[in-house]
């Protein structure tokens, strides 16, 4: 690509044209910005977006005023604006490659989904996985039943089953999370990754004899109810398979040291780093191996990032487990607790061959900024912020939690009411995009798998974050997220190109793809 070691853009706002999608259908909550309302009638879509021609840029801006992936066209610069803040992008440093993100089809999700008109659940679908919509590419699937259930279950909740000749898939996987999950599959452009994650065994497998609170798999790693609990996952997947559904990876556990905690609420299933190590190494990973899903990745932790990088050492440092994984996932919650240097960087130096993924997060989990609201702005940002800090910090892909939920921020069976960036209004027919659907979009449309972070850096201090990535059709994509209340004029300079200049509007977020050949 004739890329050299240096490369910076410039956006000319006096030189560029605006375009635009379809206009967002704007609807106030009260709760500082905007969502976009979907109707039978209308849903805006940014659409397929091409590359631009060599010496041209193209832009996108949302921002709290209620701009929704507003698109600037514009030419390349010869020459400096000399603008005071410069961020030099240096492709000669390479990272991480992306592998995807998108989102969760929980039971929630599901039943929010087919509360639809039968068009609109096309719709909604679409906004996620078609062309026309914001790229998703992968899907946490959870095994079984979570808090984001109505009822408590498992695939075999035979007492004593060992066999697991009894196992059995729901009617939640058969009649709703499978059919949507054809759909999805069928809509996008290229085949979605899948990965699944169990929250709780079977009650008669755990010490504590029930899904929810503190509890282990009974006996030790090696014995008959580790092994079975391996066993559970492959036929798991033989179900899905016989839908056409495959896995590309499947995770430890959701949340291991949830079931460790006395009085946890919800389901869970308590591993240490050394039973989940021993685990993989005994029964996990041989099972697989032995399996016709010997291909299928294993993401170990699926917990927060502040357990990183000591529950990395524990496991891997293990020969025995360390085989049989592939990544580590990361849960957002508690983040400000630990710097991403010590808990992400840390753990990618010591284990650079395994692949950092963030594999849950959602906004209104806390009890102090709990629930739905309908078009903050804020919590867009926190988005992008953690998506930013955490593709600086060698992550590969971010996966949301929950799809669509609906009005309370349900359903829910032990009340964990959270938000979600489609909302379903079931009694209207509609669904409202949150700011957060944008904020993911600025990211998920545009960074394609396979797309490499590159060096970026600012000629001075500044409050905005960025990140840049070059993608694998020769496209440079530059994120850029202001949380200031002020504008803040920049350039970015790319010397095989030129430059472009922007002013990065007052609480936004902007995406902007360039060819560099």
């Amino acid at each position: 690509m004739g890329l050299t070691s240096v490369l910076i853009v410039f956006f000319m706002c006096a030189s560029t044209t605006s375009g635009g999608n379809d206009d967002c259908l704007a609807r106030n909550f009260g709760h500082g910005s905007v969502v976009c309302e979907c109707n039978l009638s209308h849903c805006d879509s940014v659409g397929k977006v091409a590359l631009p021609p060599a010496g041209h840029f193209v832009s996108f801006t949302s921002n709290k005023a209620g701009s929704r992936l507003k698109q600037t066209q514009g030419q390349v610069q010869p020459n400096s604006t000399g603008a005071g803040l410069r961020f030099t992008i240096i492709p000669s440093q390479r990272f991480q490659r992306i592998k995807g993100f998108g989102g969760a089809m929980t039971d929630a999700t599901a039943i929010n989904i087919l509360s639809l008109s039968p068009a609109n659940q096309d719709q909604l679908l679409q906004q996620y996985f078609a062309p026309q919509g914001i790229g998703y590419s992968i899907v946490r699937v959870p095994m079984a039943s979570c808090d984001f259930s109505t009822r408590l279950y498992t695939y075999a909740d035979s007492a004593g089953d060992y066999a697991l000749s009894n196992f059995t898939l729901a009617a939640e996987d058969t009649k709703m999370k499978i059919p949507l999950l054809q759909k999805a599959q069928a809509m996008s452009p290229a085949p979605l990754s899948l990965f699944a994650s169990a929250w709780s065994a079977p009650a008669w497998m755990k010490t504590n004899g029930a899904l929810i609170g503190k509890g282990t798999l009974k006996g030790k790693p090696g014995g008959k109810e580790y092994k079975t609990w391996a066993n559970y996952y492959i036929r798991f997947m033989e179900e899905y398979k016989k839908f056409n559904l495959s896995f590309w990876a499947i995770t430890t556990g959701n949340e291991p040291t949830a079931g460790m905690m006395t009085g946890y609420s919800f389901q869970a299933l308590g591993f240490t780093p050394e039973t989940q190590r021993d685990w993989v190494a005994k029964d996990l990973g041989p099972a697989l191996h032995a399996s016709p899903f010997a291909d299928t990745r294993v993401i170990m932790l699926d917990d927060n990032r502040l357990l990183l990088p000591h529950w990395a050492k524990v496991v891997l440092s293990d020969v025995h487990a360390a085989r049989y994984l592939h990544g580590i996932g990361v849960h957002w919650y508690f983040n400000h607790l630990v710097p991403a240097g010590i808990s992400l960087g840390t753990t990618h130096r010591l284990f650079p061959d395994y692949f950092l993924l963030a594999t849950e997060a959602c906004a209104g989990w806390s009890p102090l900024d709990h629930g739905v609201k309908l078009g903050s702005w804020e919590r867009a940002e926190e988005y992008a912020h953690d998506i930013i800090e955490d593709l600086n910090h060698y992550v590969v892909g971010w996966v949301d939690w929950n799809l669509a939920l609906d009005m309370g921020g349900g359903p829910n069976w032990v009340k964990n009411f959270v938000d979600s960036p489609i909302i379903v209004d079931t009694g209207k027919d509609v669904f409202y995009k949150q700011p957060t659907f944008y904020s993911m979009a600025h990211f998920s449309k545009f960074l394609l798998e396979g797309s490499q972070r590159v060096g970026v850096s600012a000629s001075e201090a500044s409050s905005l974050e960025t990140t840049a990535f070059l993608r694998p059709d020769g496209a440079l994509v530059l994120i850029i997220l202001n949380r200031s209340e002020e504008s803040i004029p920049c350039e970015v300079w790319y010397p095989e190109v030129g430059f472009v200049a922007l002013d990065a509007s007052a609480r936004s977020i902007i995406t902007v793809v360039w060819a560099t050949h």
